[in-house]
Formats: C-alpha cells, sequence, structure tokens
C-alpha cells in the first residue's frame, strides 16, 4: 500500500495491530504477523507526492486483516475510537464480523473474525463447488 507519510501508519500496525517489521529497501517497510509469508505481510510504500487515490474498476477496495475472536475485535475497535480513528459498528458478513477503518496514510482496513467461517451453510468438503450468497 502507498501512504505519503509511513511513520504513523507503521506506529499504527506495529503498536496496536501486532505487526512487525520484517524488512526495509528503500522507501519500501515491509511488516508482518503471524511470519513473513504471503498473506502475512504487508509492503508500505511511502510516496509524498502520492496522488490520492480514486476507486474504481480493477482498484483495491480494502486491505482485510483477520482476528482470532469477536472479543478480540470488539476491545480492538475500543482502542481504535480511544486514538480518535473513526471505526465502523461490528458489522455481521454471515460468514465473519467485520469492522472498518482508516489507517492514519488514508488507506482503508477490515478486520473480520475468524468465525462463523465458510463453512455455515455447506460441509467443508464441499467448499469452492457452489455459489453460496449471505442473506
Amino acid at each position: 500500500m502507498t501512504v505519503r507519510t509511513a511513520g504513523p501508519t507503521l506506529e499504527l500496525m506495529t503498536g496496536v495491530l501486532g505487526y512487525k517489521v520484517v524488512s526495509q529497501e528503500g522507501t519500501r517497510t515491509r511488516v508482518a504477523a503471524g511470519g513473513d509469508a504471503p498473506g502475512h505481510y504487508i509492503d508500505i510504500v511511502e510516496q509524498p507526492d502520492a496522488a490520492a487515490a480514486i476507486n474504481g474498476i480493477g482498484t483495491v477496495d480494502h486491505v482485510a486483516m483477520a482476528i482470532a475472536t469477536g472479543d478480540e475485535q470488539v476491545r480492538l475497535r475500543d482502542e481504535l475510537l480511544q486514538m480518535g480513528l473513526r471505526v465502523t459498528d461490528v458489522r455481521d458478513r454471515c460468514y465473519f464480523q467485520s469492522i472498518y477503518f482508516r489507517e492514519p496514510g488514508g488507506v482503508l482496513f477490515e478486520v473480520a473474525t475468524m468465525q462463523p467461517g465458510f463453512d455455515v451453510d455447506e460441509p467443508l468438503a464441499s467448499l469452492d463447488r457452489d455459489l453460496k450468497l449471505p442473506p
């Protein structure tokens, strides 16, 4: 993700969200949670003259992260609110619950629970065989 100033973003990610800096090269900083493997890391690129992003075809809407439980999610939401960030209420997405907020660099973050999971309406063995949509 590209931000104009990486400091506040890195502070949030390492100080609150549990990420660790695992590498840095030039203006790119890689942070990771749960190991430095695909799906565990986020690259933050500082680009002071970056234009504001505009959503459209082919763009990324948000960066999603997992959290173990709903209780942890509520505690995180409270902490983010105390920091002055605007955070949505907990949203029921049928397969998980989510909160959304913009990090200091303006990127939209989603923090979603792992439960109840995608096997609430079909057996695990048949996942990905039929299109299932939440109500």
